[in-house]
């Protein structure tokens, strides 16, 4: 049997945090769907996920700090401004007692998207 919690949507997901958890969230969530307002929300690895044409980026609250998965390509960009921060191949964290750096992560979804949506249009160029 299998007790892992399985999450519906990013609301339920945020309100089993903790309340000061669940403002940081909030706020998160927040900057990415106003700068990917075409990306729809999901569940995806069992974390909050938005998508536009494929995953955009995924965030997921843990003990000490919330993680921030903008693939590779989003990290890589923007290595020398995250050099404050753990990073790892795809992963960001920031630490949950600190401010988050809301500007660079609107940044690094800018980026994202418009990495998406190249993406999106080179394949239907490809099957014209």
């Amino acid at each position: 049997m299998n007790d892992k919690i399985v999450y519906g949507s990013i609301d339920e997901y945020i309100s089993s945090c903790a309340p000061e958890v669940q403002e940081i969230l909030q706020k998160l969530r927040r900057v990415i769907q106003e700068t990917a307002p075409h990306a729809k929300e999901k569940i995806s690895y069992q974390m909050p996920t938005f998508d536009l044409h494929g995953n955009l980026v995924h965030f997921a609250a843990f003990k000490k700090h919330i993680g921030f998965y903008p693939a590779p390509s989003g990290i890589e960009a923007f290595q020398d401004e995250l050099k404050v921060y753990h990073a790892s191949k795809g992963t960001l964290k920031f630490p949950i007692d600190q401010p988050l750096p809301y500007d660079l992560i609107r940044r690094i979804v800018q980026y994202r998207v418009q990495q998406n949506l190249e993406k999106a249009e080179s394949k239907a160029k490809k099957k014209r």
